[in-house]
């Protein structure tokens, strides 16, 4: 048996602003501004003053994500969502399941783009 087989991939707790806009497909302005709307964002600052993120924050902008782009919330309903959430003890499991919905729905659309070249393919020939 390798080495690898036996060992887990460490799983990474801090993240570049950068790192969590590939991520969540959000843009850097998003953040820092979202940051100054929802005060539980708040990325720690490295040493060189970059914004480094933890993985629950990384939930936290995903379920904040879902609440405005596909709850269709505004930010102060969002806001709101978030602090009914945090107050039931429930927040950990409500961000990481809208973590799963924007997964499943970024593979949906891989697979359409996929379906669409191979179809795409099968009408050339």
């Amino acid at each position: 048996m390798s080495p690898r087989a036996t060992t887990q991939e460490p799983v990474q707790e801090f993240y570049s602003i950068g790192e969590v806009c590939d991520l969540t497909d959000l843009k850097p302005h998003v953040l820092r501004y979202w940051e100054s709307q929802f005060k539980f964002l708040s990325p720690a600052k490295n040493r060189s003053g970059n914004r480094v993120y933890q993985r629950r924050e990384v939930e936290l902008i995903q379920l904040v994500k879902h609440l405005l782009y596909t709850e269709k919330y505004t930010i102060e309903g969002a806001r709101q969502k978030v602090d009914e959430h945090r107050r039931k003890g429930e927040i950990r499991g409500v961000a990481r399941a809208a973590l799963e919905l924007q997964t499943i729905a970024a593979v949906e659309r891989e697979l359409q783009d996929i379906l669409e070249v191979l179809d795409g393919g099968a009408r050339r020939e």
